[in-house]
């Protein structure tokens, strides 16, 4: 089986000699060696980096040795945020907090940090006396460990 770290490390050897904008956001390498590297940017991932990353890693692996499928591709905007540069760029957008406790919240999306978030959301509340519910918007801080996923909201 192929080693996930290899494959981390040429990507990133790869951004650094390109002097690229784009980061590494994940590596999945499967027991049938297909490889998914999923990069991102702050602005847009261009098609054409994704295809020489491909092509820098196949010339540096000996298909010989070990066959293997390559997949590189972007993070899309239906995948969740994974890396605190991810938040930081949509910082100020909607998003969608999955917590581990099945808590479900939309939002706008505040600052972060390597140990959370804080996500500003309005909520229904029924004031103690009164019959009808009213809304009030909450900023609440969240930890990465107690999320499941975060998800740009469309």
């Amino acid at each position: 089986m192929i080693d996930k770290q290899t494959i981390i490390d040429l990507v990133e050897q790869y951004l650094l000699e390109a002097e690229s904008d784009s980061y590494l956001i994940d590596v999945i390498v499967n027991k049938d060696n297909h490889i998914v590297v999923e990069i991102d940017n702050d602005e847009a991932v261009d098609i054409d980096e994704c295809a020489a990353i491909s092509r820098y890693i196949d010339d540096r692996m000996d298909r010989d040795a070990e066959d293997f499928e390559l997949e590189v591709g972007s993070a899309g905007l239906t995948s969740p945020l994974k890396k605190l540069r991810q938040f930081e760029k949509f910082e100020g957008e909607e998003m969608e907090v999955l917590c581990k406790d099945g808590q479900k919240l939309k939002g706008v999306l505040g600052a972060a940090d390597e140990e959370g978030f804080d996500l500003t959301f309005t909520k229904k509340i029924k004031p103690e006396g009164s019959k009808k519910k009213i809304e009030v918007t909450e900023t609440k801080r969240f930890l990465h460990k107690d999320v499941n996923q975060v998800r740009y909201n469309f």
